[in-house]
């Protein structure tokens, strides 16, 4: 299990009595949100101190530093090849970079205000967005375009997420209400 932490850290959990934890240090400011690339073999942690970093995921814990954003990184998403990682921020933009050499690809100005949560799509077509302006967006990864735009939420969208086959796109709110779209 993998948790990251108000206080900047990004630990590893070993439920084995033999093996102890694993705590990665190097955030100045909390971490909002982890996501682990298919191989297992990376973490990306998504902080307030407006970087993403990239971790090994050995006991040295190395990483390397992604800053793209001007305001604090709430989410953070490996696709499912592995290829692409995709941030989404207080700035109101979505982040694409490619993961071989942490090289920027591309911005999307995609909401009106906060981006809390944003996903790939199963196949890396499309990408799913929440936001503090109460809109779930999809937006297509070759044209950089908006798709729909999905504004019947009554409060802050908290998460977006694809069910693992990508025929439906769940969302969260603050509205206590969960929505389905297929």
């Amino acid at each position: 299990m993998i948790s990251g932490s108000l206080d900047g850290t990004v630990t590893v959990w070993n439920f084995s009595a033999q093996l102890r934890p694993f705590k990665f240090i190097g955030h100045k400011l909390g971490v909002n949100e982890i996501s682990v690339h298919p191989s297992g073999t990376m973490i990306a942690s998504a902080s307030s101190d407006s970087t993403v970093r990239i971790w090994h995921n050995s006991v040295e814990g190395r990483s390397q530093v992604i800053k793209a954003h001007s305001a604090p990184i709430k989410t953070v998403n490996f696709s499912c090849d592995g290829a692409l990682l995709l941030t989404g921020s207080d700035d109101k933009t979505l982040k694409v970079f490619t993961v071989l050499d942490r090289k920027f690809q591309y911005s999307i100005n995609a909401h009106s205000n906060w981006v809390r949560s944003a996903q790939f799509s199963p196949d890396s077509r499309l990408i799913a967005s929440g936001s503090d302006d109460r809109t779930v967006r999809l937006w297509d990864v070759t044209t950089k375009s908006l798709v729909h735009s999905f504004p019947d939420h009554e409060g802050v969208i908290n998460s977006v997420r694809f069910m693992p086959d990508g025929t439906c796109l769940a969302s969260g709110s603050y509205d206590k209400k969960i929505k389905v779209r297929s």
